[in-house]
């Protein structure tokens, strides 16, 4: 006979366990409550505080992240073309103005200075030729002139000795020859007056042209002096120096290279003085006045504050000097908020954490 064995999950009531009683909560877990509720409850104060201190602190500032610094970059272009024969700089070398950048083969623009110099030349000669000229035709004038005082003393004294002649021809003294050789002799010296007062006429206009060629050789000279100048001028264009004190950026340019006129060769950044360029909403224009205490925090040093104001704000948005500005009154119109450019200086300069041009900014600006 099988034995029938007993579930032991099944319990008889004489063996059954006896029943959990309720287990009472601590007094402990209900003293936490109130320090949760202090603790949420500083919470929203402190949050409250710096809230209502950052509410404020907007109130009288106005703050922007569209801003970089700026500075001066001088373009270096050579004023006139030709092979290059020497680069003396380097990038981003500190150079001082004056310094020599690049020098251009300068051989044409000698060979110009040097006929420059015998044109001028020849223009002085002519000028000294035509004060000679000038001399000359004075010289026939006075020869002139002298010869017409001979002529009125020899017509002086023919007057007097043809009325001599006169008297005694009547009485019949001298001859009938001698007194016309007399008269013929006074009508030849009054021929040769006449002669020579034409001459002392044609003289003086000699001088006349002479002077006036002397007038024009002189602005020959002048001229000839101007061209000298211009090719002086062209042959120190062959060295090209620095305008100013900066650092030497974007370099482009090789020992041979043929360049022209006007072509970028390197650029120059200033180093003696930057600025920001602040780009506010137009909304954020109200209170902002020239002369506003600016905070300024540069991206490239954390943690560092440059203190600047407000030097000038521009006369018109940022929109109006695009290459293509929109004009609203044509197709469907969005309005869009628009920035102002800003210009802040800096009230000093900091030696170890220099600005350079480019960097990005974070301006805020005290406007109450």
């Amino acid at each position: 006979m099988a034995t029938i064995q007993q579930n032991p999950a099944v319990a008889s009531p004489s063996h059954a366990a006896p029943a959990l009683e309720p287990v009472e909560a601590q007094p402990e877990g209900r003293s936490k409550r109130p320090i949760l509720l202090i603790v949420l409850a500083l919470a929203l104060l402190v949050g409250g505080y710096f809230g209502w201190q950052r509410y404020q602190f907007a109130q009288a500032h106005e703050e922007t992240d569209d801003a970089q610094v700026e500075g001066d970059v001088y373009p270096i272009l050579p004023r006139v073309g030709g092979p290059v024969l020497e680069v003396k700089v380097q990038d981003n070398q500190q150079v001082k103005k004056g310094d020599v950048l690049v020098t251009l083969d300068a051989a044409d623009y000698q060979q110009r200075v040097n006929a420059a110099e015998a044109a001028l030349a020849a223009a002085q000669a002519n000028v000294v030729a035509a004060r000679a000229g000038v001399a000359t035709a004075q010289a026939t004038v006075g020869s002139s002139e002298a010869t017409i005082g001979v002529s009125d003393a020899s017509r002086a004294r023919l007057e007097k000795d043809l009325k001599r002649s006169e008297f005694l021809r009547k009485e019949d003294i001298i001859p009938q020859s001698e007194y016309d050789a007399v008269q013929a002799n006074l009508q030849s010296t009054s021929a040769q007056r006449a002669t020579a007062q034409r001459q002392v006429q044609v003289a003086r206009q000699q001088v006349a042209a002479a002077q006036q060629q002397v007038a024009v050789a002189q602005a020959v000279v002048k001229q000839r002096q101007a061209d000298l100048d211009n090719a002086k001028l062209q042959f120190s264009y062959t060295t090209v120096t620095a305008p100013g004190n900066g650092i030497v950026s974007k370099k482009n340019v090789q020992p041979g290279q043929v360049v022209a006129p006007g072509q970028q060769l390197m650029g120059l950044v200033a180093s003696e003085q930057t600025w920001v360029i602040a780009n506010f909403k137009e909304t954020q224009l109200g209170e902002m006045r020239e002369g506003q205490p600016v905070k300024i925090e540069v991206d490239a040093y954390p943690g560092r504050e440059f203190e600047g104001k407000i030097q000038s704000l521009s006369a018109a948005t940022g929109a109006r000097f695009a290459l293509l500005p929109p004009d609203n009154a044509s197709g469907n119109f969005v309005k869009v908020t628009q920035r102002v450019p800003v210009k802040i200086v800096l009230d000093k300069v900091d030696p170890e954490h220099p600005l350079r041009a480019g960097m990005s900014v974070v301006a805020t600006v005290k406007v109450k």
